[in-house]
């Protein structure tokens, strides 16, 4: 339908999350600044691909998706590519970007580099939200309103 736009779990989420006050505050102490680009991913796209898409808006990005197991909203942090970073090897073409979120959570961040690029650049994971009032009786938090 014309004028419609597609609305998927994690863009819905991620717009909850920048509509509070608190989740703003929470993004910003991980390098979120107003008015960041964010791409939205699923787990089995290619890093290749996605970070195509973080190398259009030309400044740092949130990169967001869903985790398949836990269907909690995960965000990582990437830098521009830059010439100062260490250089390495570029990412396997198979590498899927649910991949890379693991690697970044695992070691607190990681520096990579996709075909597209030059030189590398730094993921590093943003802490899962956790609403100070906002938990349901099964300890799980609720989503926030929009």
């Amino acid at each position: 339908m014309p004028g419609r736009i597609v609305r998927t779990e994690t863009a819905e989420r991620v717009t909850e999350l920048l509509g509070s006050r608190e989740g703003r505050q929470h993004l910003s102490a991980h390098g979120w600044v107003q008015n960041m680009p964010v791409v939205m991913t699923a787990a089995k796209e290619s890093a290749n691909d996605v970070m195509g898409l973080v190398s259009m808006h030309g400044r740092a990005v949130l990169v967001a998706m869903i985790d398949p197991q836990s269907s909690e909203l995960k965000l990582i942090h990437v830098s521009m590519p830059n010439q100062a970073l260490k250089p390495v090897e570029v990412e396997a073409e198979e590498t899927r970007i649910g991949s890379l979120f693991q690697r970044a959570a695992r070691e607190g961040s990681t520096t990579f580099r996709v075909k597209y690029w030059e030189h590398s650049a730094v993921a590093h994971p943003i802490p899962s939200f956790q609403p100070a009032s906002a938990s349901t009786p099964t300890g799980r938090p609720q989503r926030l309103a929009v």
